[in-house]
């Protein structure tokens, strides 16, 4: 058989089958035609913007999920377009992150702009003063002399021409504080769109990795928790994405209540994070468990007909910072003790 391989090597369609396998099982995707065909376009074009954005999600070891897949333009769960009716492509995650980092350069030369306007109203000043210096120097020397009334009426003059030079320059510079002021605000406003989720208002996975920086910084204890909604896929399947989407926000609001302080953004898909800063184990297991069993207690509704939804329940892993701990590596953990969450009946925390 070993001489059969060698004669016989795997050639580029078979590395690619085998490729596809390994992705699905790395990213526990079941095999079935929709995951087969996004992992074909995320591995037949390595060089693509899907995979760039697909590589940029599991960034430290995070796998993706079926939500994250619809949001990357997979078919997961949707019927396909019809001749009639075209669907139009989603935007990756990473474009929209793109163009609101595009925003912030655009805000940031604009800034640089009005910097450059300051400067150059100020030398303008100081040019101006500096004439009028000289010239008062020269009219004050005539006034010694034989010209006094003639030095006087070219000193009022002289005078009279700076106060507008400067009035023409306070003006300037009003308007000039004015439109930095705005442009100031404008780019608080982008760089805190670049950092939020816009579907749930919750910080996004940026965000969470900065605040995770500062976190263990200030030596307090640290404790993470990785939660995902149970069953998610079904309330797309049974009443479409839009109710979906409202869970997502129901959920977000939730976990942002229960949760009081506590750094709370979603991480992508139906994935949350939860950042407990300063709270021993005991109490952020007890404080995540009393928002998990909240969720659990409500009863949904459909907005439109008053259906029932059913139950909605949400699974967790928790787990406490330790010393030489990256973020990836305390995901990682999170991320197995809530697949053994999910595998133990879900709704539910495991904590290690």
């Amino acid at each position: 058989m070993a001489n059969a391989a060698k004669k016989n090597p795997l050639g580029p369609s078979d590395r690619l089958y085998q490729a596809i396998g390994e992705f699905l099982a790395d990213h526990r995707l079941s095999v079935d035609p929709a995951h087969y065909a996004f992992a074909h376009r995320v591995l037949s074009q390595a060089e693509g913007p899907l995979a760039a954005a697909v590589a940029a999600m599991t960034e430290g070891g995070i796998r993706l999920t079926s939500r994250d897949i619809e949001e990357l333009g997979g078919p997961i769960g949707r019927p396909g377009p019809s001749r009639a009716q075209p669907e139009l492509p989603v935007a990756p995650p990473s474009l929209t992150l793109v163009r609101s980092e595009d925003k912030v350069q655009t805000l940031v030369a604009r800034t640089q702009m009005q910097v450059e306007g300051f400067a150059d109203t100020v030398r303008s000043i100081h040019a101006d003063t500096k004439v009028f210096g000289d010239g008062l120097r020269q009219q004050t020397d005539a006034m010694r002399g034989s010209r006094g009334a003639l030095a006087v009426d070219e000193i009022v003059r002289m005078a009279g021409s700076m106060l507008e030079r400067v009035l023409s320059a306070e003006a300037k510079l009003a308007d000039a504080t004015q439109e930095a002021e705005k442009l100031r605000h404008e780019l608080e406003e982008a760089r805190d769109d670049a950092r939020r989720d816009p579907l749930t208002g919750l910080p996004n996975r940026r965000a969470f990795e900065d605040a995770f920086a500062k976190a263990i910084g200030t030596g307090a204890p640290v404790c993470l928790a990785l939660c995902d909604i149970d069953r998610f896929k079904s309330v797309n399947d049974r009443f479409g994405h839009a109710v979906g989407d409202r869970v997502l926000k129901a959920i977000a609001e939730a976990l942002r209540s229960g949760c009081n302080e506590h750094f709370v953004a979603r991480y992508g898909g139906e994935e949350f994070v939860i950042l407990f800063s300063g709270l021993s184990f005991k109490d952020a297991l007890s404080t995540l468990d009393d928002a998990r069993a909240a969720v659990a207690a409500k009863r949904y509704r459909l907005r439109e007909t008053d259906a029932p939804l059913g139950e909605v329940t949400f699974s967790a892993g928790l787990v406490a910072f330790e010393k030489g701990d990256s973020v990836g590596s305390l995901l990682g953990r999170a991320d197995r003790l809530l697949y053994a969450a999910k595998a133990n009946g879900r709704n539910r925390v495991d904590a290690q």
